[in-house]
């Protein structure tokens, strides 16, 4: 069953979304209704030619926990060569671009004005992070998510070099192990992920573990 959101501030019972986790369209995408939305595992996507979000919720969460995260051997041996930079929140705008950019040929381009200008609202309220990967002064991959109490919920990342996504996701994931970070929603499995450890699990297995204080 899909729901039609109203101007109200409220979602139906995640256990009720589709097979494919659609559970909702409508709405807005307010700073309060997207906290909402994550502190129930559940993220907009804007489908091509739809006007308004459609909201997701998945029964199987396909998730990295960071402790699991995979560097293969050329990982390593490119992280020991130093030649990328690593930052964190030091240009989320140029990330968040450049993630757009990449989709706009895509079947499903979701990454337009309104969600763009929505999570760079959550990254000036302290919400959503970026991961930047710099090759000396060029931006050359990163990622960014919402980041809410110990759980990172992964909404896009880009490469303009070979590995620079994994590059950046394997610093999130180290930089959570040290902050005692419990798991990084991936939203959707690709081969890509998982083969950095990504694995699924139950969404009431899900709810437990980001709920925690």
């Amino acid at each position: 069953m899909v729901f039609r959101l109203d101007d109200e501030l409220w979602f139906p019972d995640p256990h009720l979304a589709d097979d494919d986790g659609c559970l909702a369209v409508g709405g807005d995408l307010s700073i309060d209704r997207l906290l909402l939305a994550y502190q129930h595992g559940i993220f907009p996507w804007y489908a091509f030619r739809h006007d308004e979000p459609i909201w997701y919720c998945p029964k199987k969460r396909f998730v990295i926990f960071p402790d699991e995260i995979h560097i293969s051997h050329s990982m390593r041996t490119l992280m020991r060569k130093n030649i990328y930079t690593v930052t964190f929140n030091k240009d989320f705008e140029g990330v968040i671009a450049n993630c757009g950019g990449l989709r706009i040929d895509e079947e499903y381009a979701w990454l337009g004005p309104d969600m763009t200008a929505a999570y760079t609202e959550l990254h000036n309220q302290g919400f959503a992070l970026s991961v930047e990967v710099w090759e000396k002064e060029r931006l050359v991959g990163g990622l960014y998510g919402v980041n809410i109490g110990s759980a990172f919920f992964g909404e896009s990342m880009f490469s303009l070099v070979p590995s620079a996504s994994k590059l950046a996701l394997i610093s999130l994931a180290q930089i959570m192990q040290e902050c005692g970070g419990s798991l990084i929603d991936c939203q959707f499995e690709t081969p890509h992920l998982k083969s950095m450890g990504g694995r699924y699990i139950d969404y009431d297995e899900y709810m437990k573990i980001i709920s925690r204080e």
